[in-house]
């Protein structure tokens, strides 16, 4: 298929799904709120064509894990069990050998390098999967290798990341990539996009509440921000169409510990393997100043110091 043709064939589909929603949210409002959190829960298939398409790295090992009922594969470069590691946390629909541009700076720094594929994603069993899940899987993987020396995450990856900070796991720093701040923010965009009714925002988030046991006002991540102490590098491009920008900035004035670089031009995706990223980040763990120091009061919103 031409990519005009699978251009077409997408807006075709996205155009009957909202007028699907559009009319059952006002005949079948329950229903219709339960088959949007249910799509909103469910990764794109891509995620699984992509990572088998991917070519492996003769130095990866690649294993697998069973974490919530779910076989987890992982990919480890190294030995975790021997040398300081870095855990690479994938984002939304993505994979983990997504991370492989970064895995050779990492390596020449005397870092082991392990990532994995969420459920529902790349290689791993499943087929649903949400933010507790997503901070679930983190915290096994990592409880499984220990203490990480660094934790890269990106978009929803990213947020969990920070969710996964425990008494029982932790990283010693940390650098995210273009990281969603809100859940709530993330569903506005969500119901904008396949255009569904406002009315049906309760009977929506109580699926994933019913699914999770977690509320929507728990995965607001930025609050839980001010407790961490770990030094972060936020890395955030000012073109990004899918999370914008100030919710990078908004990690950045709450973390104390964190510095905020901002990229141009990179968008969502483009901004997670792109060179500047990754040198910046690698730069950042030689302990190197990276990016600014954003600071907030109830006086100054956000601002430069």
């Amino acid at each position: 298929m031409s990519p005009h043709a699978a251009s077409v064939s997408t807006r075709l589909r996205l155009g009957a799904l909202r007028a699907g929603f559009m009319l059952g949210g006002r005949l079948v409002p329950k229903r219709t709120a339960d088959r949007a959190a249910q799509l909103f829960a469910t990764p794109f298939a891509s995620s699984r064509s992509r990572a088998l398409a991917t070519p492996e790295d003769a130095a990866m090992r690649r294993g697998e894990l069973q974490i919530g009922g779910e076989r987890i594969a992982t990919y480890v470069w190294g030995d975790p069990a021997r040398q300081p590691y870095a855990l690479l946390a994938h984002g939304w629909s993505s994979f983990g050998l997504r991370f492989q541009p970064w895995v050779d700076g990492l390596r020449a720094l005397g870092y082991a390098v392990v990532t994995f594929d969420q459920p529902g994603h790349g290689r791993s069993s499943g087929r649903l999967c949400t933010l507790p899940e997503f901070t679930a899987t983190i915290r096994a993987v990592g409880r499984h290798y220990g203490e990480a020396a660094l934790a890269v995450g990106h978009s929803l990856g990213a947020a969990a990341l920070v969710l996964a900070q425990d008494e029982d796991w932790h990283a010693q720093r940390l650098v995210l990539v273009a990281p969603a701040a809100d859940m709530a923010d993330a569903a506005s965009r969500y119901f904008h996009l396949v255009r569904l009714g406002e009315h049906l925002r309760q009977a929506f988030y109580d699926w994933l509440l019913r699914r999770t046991g977690i509320g929507v006002e728990q995965l607001e991540v930025y609050r839980h921000l001010p407790a961490l102490g770990q030094p972060a590098l936020i890395v955030h491009d000012l073109d990004d169409a899918d999370v914008p920008w100030s919710e990078g900035e908004r990690y950045a004035r709450y973390w104390p510990g964190a510095r905020l670089l901002s990229t141009e031009g990179l968008g969502h995706r483009r901004v997670l393997d792109a060179p500047d990223t990754i040198n910046a980040a690698l730069a950042f763990v030689r302990g190197e100043a990276v990016g600014e120091r954003v600071v907030g009061t109830s006086e100054l919103p956000f601002g430069v110091a």
